[in-house]
């Protein structure tokens, strides 16, 4: 009789662990979905035309899928590497996740736009089907359509020349062109 007191406290301390353990995981270190597959199918208008787009317009590969939003600080913060590695030649196809279009039409006339694309994914099936956790993360498309890689967070050239270089060739780092504009 007097174990039955203890079972809410018990199952208190075990939840709370729970908890716990889930607060101090790494988001990086999640593991991607969709690695090793296609790039999720999909009819999503395009950003800036409004036309219906599909994964046959992400055509130039390898390249970068670049998952952004503007309620999403650190996609602020790499936008101007984006934009260098884009002056660069790398092909960066955008996802604009779970925003308000018009204010991320605005927000490239602003600062400028780095990718050959835009998926408007207002309602967020696109990333749900990619495993998207949040913004910004960035994916290889490899040159046969598979997601080679993922990164979540900042992509800076650090991240870049570490993770992604094997996909692309770049002749000089972007900082010795551009001055430093990645971000750790």
């Amino acid at each position: 009789m007097q174990a039955k007191k203890f079972i809410p406290l018990l199952a208190f301390v075990v939840l709370a662990g729970l908890l716990f353990r889930g607060l101090s995981i790494d988001p990086s270190e999640l593991p991607a979905a969709r690695l090793g597959q296609p790039f999720p199918e999909f009819s999503q208008p395009e950003l800036s035309t409004g036309r219906e787009v599909s994964v046959e317009a992400l055509a130039v590969r390898p390249a970068l899928v670049n998952v952004w939003a503007t309620w999403c600080y650190s996609c602020r913060v790499e936008h101007p590497y984006l934009i260098a590695l884009a002056q660069q030649g790398v092909p960066i196809y955008g996802l604009n996740y779970k925003d308000d279009s018009a204010k991320a039409r605005e927000w490239l006339t602003q600062l400028g736009d780095p990718y050959q694309l835009n998926i408007a994914d207002v309602e967020g099936s696109v990333g749900l089907d990619l495993g998207v956790y949040g913004a910004p993360e960035t994916y290889v498309l490899d040159a046969d359509g598979v997601i080679a890689h993922r990164h979540v967070g900042v992509l800076s050239e650090e991240v870049f020349q570490r993770d992604f270089s094997p996909w692309f060739s770049l002749g000089a780092s972007l900082s010795e062109i551009h001055g430093e504009v990645g971000v750790e």
